[in-house]
């Protein structure tokens, strides 16, 4: 799978880790940056890796920044994109099964790097139930 990954400089660490943790799992990554743990503008980074997720180009996306708040609000004014704020498993496999999330949302501050690589296995294997999910999903 084709999976767009991007955060500020309050997820670069972990953007770091889950690039690996992706690649490992076989998944081709684009990684829309930052590239260093300099102050860069959230919004900015979201716009980056919803657009080829809105557009298809990529399959998923992952973005990450201090606490998911702000880059999962940034990543929803999209239309196209359903981003799911996960900080535990759970919320990672219902966000697929039931809202087709296409772009998952962590906290570099807020979930530790051995949550954070579960929670992002989780939400790449899991797939869409559909049916009265996608009735739901519609009316978005």
């Amino acid at each position: 799978m084709k999976v767009a990954l991007g955060c500020d400089h309050g997820g670069f660490a972990l953007k770091e880790q889950i690039v690996d943790l992706l690649r490992q799992l076989g998944h081709e990554v684009v990684d829309f940056g930052t590239m260093n743990g300099e102050s860069v503008d959230y919004p900015e980074i979201a716009a980056a890796v919803c657009e080829p997720v809105a557009a298809g180009e990529c399959q998923r996306g992952v973005l990450i920044c201090g606490t998911g708040i702000g880059i999962s609000m940034a990543a929803n004014r999209n239309s196209a994109i359903r981003a799911a704020l996960c900080t535990e498993s759970f919320s990672a496999r219902m966000s697929r099964e039931h809202n087709d999330a296409n772009v998952l949302c962590l906290g570099g501050r807020t979930v530790g790097p051995g949550l954070a690589e579960d929670i992002v296995r989780v939400w790449m294997v899991t797939e869409f139930e559909g049916g009265r999910h996608l009735r739901r999903i519609k009316m978005f």
